[in-house]
């Protein structure tokens, strides 16, 4: 059974692993996220990038581009992560586009604003592995387009796979995805998380609602239903 990460190296490990899976399975896009509160996503991208570590050119060099949200974090990357031999560039940058030889594309942390730019990518990309990592979408909302741009946005993302999610929501409840198990809902019960429930699609507030209602047997409890307001709270952020 799929268990919740015990530190963030451990849920990079289990993003790798959901996303070799994923890929064998016939997937080519696919989205991880850890949503952890102010978390550097550049170490962890760089330890994600395993998951491609067979993937190389004619040449021998690795297979993999990594994409960044700007100029100036692909060149803090460049710097960074001297030695690993990815290419690696700012997704809006003039030259930048998915060339033949590129075998996987890895786009790091992008937000609402570079999707356009990513959709565009991602078709050149065809059937290879594309990858999100760790986007920032909260403001996909609230960045100022109308109705119909953030239809295109959300038609997008509805193209990827939820690969890997994990976001604990606070002190006694997390939620968790690691393909190939569904979604699944984790609660602190004594001194160890323990799971309560599993669903296909990844749970609304509805389903919380019924998914902690029996979790009490429809009896009003303090805890649980303290930690679900919590929870939603948090899901709709």
């Amino acid at each position: 059974m799929t268990a919740l990460p015990n530190s963030l190296d451990e849920a990079v490990d289990h993003a790798v692993e959901a996303t070799r899976a994923a890929l064998a399975a016939g997937y080519s896009r696919l989205q991880i996220e850890l949503r952890f509160p102010e978390l550097n996503s550049m170490p962890l991208a760089r330890n994600f990038t395993r998951a491609f570590s067979d993937l190389t050119r004619e040449d021998g060099s690795p297979g993999l581009k990594v994409l960044f949200a700007d100029a100036g974090a692909a060149a803090l990357a460049r710097r960074d992560w001297e030695g690993e031999g990815f290419e690696m560039r700012g997704i809006n940058e003039g030259r930048t586009k998915i060339e033949p030889e590129d075998r996987a594309v890895l786009v790091v942390a992008p937000t609402s604003v570079e999707l356009n730019t990513a959709e565009k990518h991602a078709v050149e990309a065809g059937e290879r592995p594309f990858v999100l990592f760790n986007p920032q979408l909260e403001d996909i909302g609230r960045i100022g387009i109308g109705y119909a741009g953030r239809q295109v946005r959300e038609r997008f993302l509805n193209t990827f796979e939820p690969c890997y999610f994990v976001q604990p929501l606070d002190e006694d409840v997390a939620l968790l995805r690691c393909y190939p198990a569904p979604w699944q809902v984790w609660q602190r019960q004594g001194e160890e998380f323990q799971l309560v429930a599993e669903q296909p699609l990844k749970p609304n507030t509805d389903d919380l609602n019924r998914i902690f209602q029996a979790e009490t047997g429809g009896r009003r409890s303090e805890g649980l239903l303290a930690s679900m307001s919590r929870f939603l709270r948090a899901l709709s952020q």
